[in-house]
């Protein structure tokens, strides 16, 4: 009896959701991996699933049992890499879920930097705006840019995220330029769908007096790239991050207003489990994301016209 290979195959069970899928993972017989977890159970003395026709549903002990399990792999793995890895070079899987817009952006540019000097890592990104479940999913960690509440994740700044309100210079000379928030209502605004209240558009006027203007909404889309072409066409007017339009704004294509107020401040976050041992690869790219972003980020470096 192997019993790193059955405490193996028992969290492969667990990740995959059931034996078939597990015996597919590991390219093995599904009763070799049944006969590996009867071995574990026999040898532990407990009940590790409770299982009925359709699923495998884990007991308490085996919830527990299964967090340890995967501490110790991990650690087994950490150590095996520390000690094979000469100078310093990482290797190994890094699987990284980003919001699309920023992670095409500006996230690609850095992990080319990033590749170049560790090719023997193998990155698998995911660029979607959706709430990732970073555990349920295997992430290693998660891009966020939001304002994050109470969680067990640890959450590590990179950089503050402005947002602007522009529109083309075409759409401006066509419907007038507005001079305060309460004016917007009387243009055509261009809503990103994918926060809470998309219709509100908050910001802080020059005495430093919040307030909100409930917008119209001509268009509505989930992602900020394609509002942003949206406002060059003269469709209307954006509530953006500076990430998105910086470029735009520099090139003429679009114009900043109302930059007087104050419009949302959040940041760009890299959130990642909090475990005991923070995985060497981990460390690494947070730190390189970190440097890499400290300061006035390039994008918030937009020429006054």
């Amino acid at each position: 009896m192997d019993r790193f290979e059955n405490l193996h195959t028992f969290v492969k069970v667990v990740d995959f959701g059931g034996i078939s899928a597990a015996a597919e993972h590991l390219n093995i017989a599904k009763s070799a991996v049944s006969r590996r977890i009867t071995e574990l159970e026999q040898r532990l003395g407990v009940q590790l699933f409770r299982r009925t026709t359709r699923q495998l549903n884990l007991t308490d002990s085996g919830k527990s049992f299964y967090e340890r399990a995967v501490r110790i792999l991990t650690d087994l793995e950490e150590a095996e890499l520390a000690i094979s890895q000469q100078h310093g070079e990482l290797a190994g899987p890094l699987k990284i879920a980003a919001p699309l817009s920023f992670g095409l952006r500006h996230l690609t540019p850095a992990i080319t930097d990033f590749m170049k000097n560790h090719p023997k890592l193998q990155f698998d990104l995911d660029f979607n705006d959706r709430h990732v479940d970073i555990l349920q999913e295997g992430f290693d960690l998660a891009i966020r840019i939001s304002r994050l509440g109470d969680s067990s994740f640890i959450a590590r700044p990179l950089a503050t995220v402005h947002h602007m309100v522009c529109a083309s210079p075409e759409y401006l000379q066509r419907r007038g330029t507005p001079s305060t928030p309460d004016a917007l209502i009387h243009h055509h605004c261009l809503s990103y769908s994918n926060v809470p209240d998309s219709d509100i558009w908050r910001f802080t006027d020059p005495d430093s007096q919040p307030g909100q203007i409930k917008i119209p909404v001509a268009l509505r889309a989930n992602n900020g790239d394609f509002l942003r072409d949206a406002a060059i066409a003269g469709l209307g007017v954006i509530l953006e991050p500076t990430f998105i339009v910086y470029d735009a704004v520099n090139k003429g294509q679009l114009t900043p207003l109302l930059t007087g107020y104050q419009w949302p401040i959040i940041n760009a976050y890299a959130v990642y489990p909090h475990t005991r041992h923070l995985s060497q690869r981990v460390r690494a790219f947070v730190d390189f994301l970190a440097q890499r972003f400290t300061g006035t980020p390039y994008w918030d470096l937009i020429a006054p016209r």
